[in-house]
């Protein structure tokens, strides 16, 4: 079966990249990022590029790139366009898709909507990634009960970064949430360490139901 998964963080700086890199690798996936705000030299497209090791995997071009790294809408509007929601559709393709938000769930698109709305529009699971700081408990939370209350598919969460027993049982514990695994801090991010977690995340059969 096609897999497609939208990949949202609790903020801004969670490493989405990152996690859609690994997924990306693990799903020989597809990989499209709808808004790219900012390092157009560099986008998060050309940095998942350079992190896999796969030759399935086909890169959709951005529906907006904006040269400054702020809010979309900010961006969009120094730039002197404006992000309208109709333009977005998912890129068409028999293979599996991994799909990265600019931002969290509730930055603005324009001065009317936000990336829920983005995420309702494209109509396709969300996996949630959590980092643990001060304050992530709150945002993380905060973010399952938005997606939630707009009965938005959650296929489960990835914490990313240093581990914090306390903060992620509890997070569990609350949301029942599916755990999808977590990735370390990683000194050095390469196509080895994506590769490393690709295979952990394909190969742990607690995780088998996002490969089926």
């Amino acid at each position: 079966m096609k897999q497609q998964y939208i990949i949202a963080g609790i903020g801004t700086e969670i490493g989405k990249t990152l996690i859609s890199s690994i997924l990306t690798e693990a799903l020989k996936a597809d990989y499209w990022k709808p808004i790219q705000s900012g390092a157009l030299d560099f986008t998060d497209t050309d940095t998942v590029r350079s992190l896999i090791s796969n030759s399935e995997t086909a890169f959709h071009t951005e529906t907006y790139r904006l040269n400054q790294p702020m809010s979309p809408h900010a961006a969009a509007a120094i730039d002197g366009v404006e992000i309208e929601l109709s333009t977005f559709q998912l890129p068409q393709t028999d293979n599996h898709l991994i799909v990265e938000l600019a931002g969290g769930i509730m930055v603005p698109l324009n001065d009317r909507e936000t990336n829920l709305d983005l995420i309702k529009k494209l109509n396709i699971p969300v996996i949630l990634v959590s980092k643990n700081y001060l304050g992530s408990i709150n945002h993380t939370l905060l973010s399952v009960e938005i997606l939630r209350i707009h009965n938005i598919t959650i296929r489960g969460i990835i914490f990313n970064g240093e581990r914090n027993k306390y903060s992620e049982d509890f997070i569990l514990n609350y949301t029942k949430l599916d755990f999808l695994g977590r990735v370390n801090f990683e000194e050095i991010i390469n196509k080895e360490v994506v590769k490393n977690y690709a295979n952990i995340f394909r190969e742990n059969k607690l995780h088998n139901s996002l490969f089926q």
